[in-house]
């Protein structure tokens, strides 16, 4: 009876730490697309955050997919932003675990620059999927 007990006070702990009341999810946004003319300073778009309906707390980011659009054959040079750091892009979809263990609650940006002697282009179908946990 005692070692039930005991085994029963076990897993109530296990159940009612921290790290078992994360529960990993997601949220996702998309922002406005933006006309990107300049190769000398890389243009931010608008940031976004995850929603209060999201109910992220503390949860730290384990994974972000990104999306968004331009007309093909024109090079452009992105990046993904939180307030901690900037990860350069290597197209226009793709997934990144940069952002591994930071505030999944942050705001997060897109950055575009032009190369040199590049026509303005304009960048539609911004999103972001953010998984933590």
């Amino acid at each position: 009876m005692r070692k039930a007990l005991v085994m029963l006070l076990v897993l109530l702990l296990v159940l009612l730490s921290p790290s078992a009341l994360a529960a990993p999810g997601s949220w996702v946004a998309s922002m406005p697309g933006r006309m990107v003319a300049m190769s000398d300073r890389a243009v931010a778009t608008q940031s976004v955050a995850a929603p209060p309906t999201a109910h992220v707390g503390e949860a730290r980011m384990t994974l972000i997919q990104w999306q968004y659009r331009h007309p093909p054959g024109t090079p452009l040079r992105a990046w993904l932003c939180h307030p901690e750091q900037c990860v350069p892009l290597t197209g226009m979809r793709g997934a990144t675990q940069a952002f591994a263990g930071m505030q999944a609650q942050a705001p997060i940006h897109f950055r575009f620059a032009l190369a040199p002697g590049q026509r303005p282009v304009k960048v539609q179908g911004l999103q972001v999927i953010v998984n933590y946990q």
